[in-house]
């Protein structure tokens, strides 16, 4: 996740700059705030299926695995339902990415 992070952090930066921002503080935030977001995109959906796994009872099984979880909510609530909660887990990856 953090080389990721990184890759996206370097390429936000090096735009940040071609557009006329000049390397400190408000260039670092910036990149490293984009970089968040764009972590939170690709985090996001084994978040929520790792969660609906994890919060499923244990004597009356929902899913069979990570990959029926996917099939499921892909069925049953449309691709979008993998991003539900976006901003809550972008709130908590944002401190992290930009300190």
């Amino acid at each position: 996740m953090n080389a990721t992070k990184m890759g996206v952090y370097d390429i936000c930066k090096g735009k940040m700059k071609e557009f006329g921002f000049k390397d400190g503080m408000q260039l670092q935030f910036l990149s490293a705030f984009t970089a968040g977001f764009f972590m939170t995109c690709t985090v996001s959906p084994f978040d929520i299926m790792r969660t609906r796994l994890m919060n499923q009872p244990a004597d009356k099984k929902i899913y069979n695995g990570f990959f029926d979880c996917a099939g499921k909510i892909f069925a049953n609530e449309g691709p979008l339902a993998f991003w539900k909660g976006f901003i809550p887990i972008w709130g908590r990856f944002a401190p992290t990415t930009c300190l």
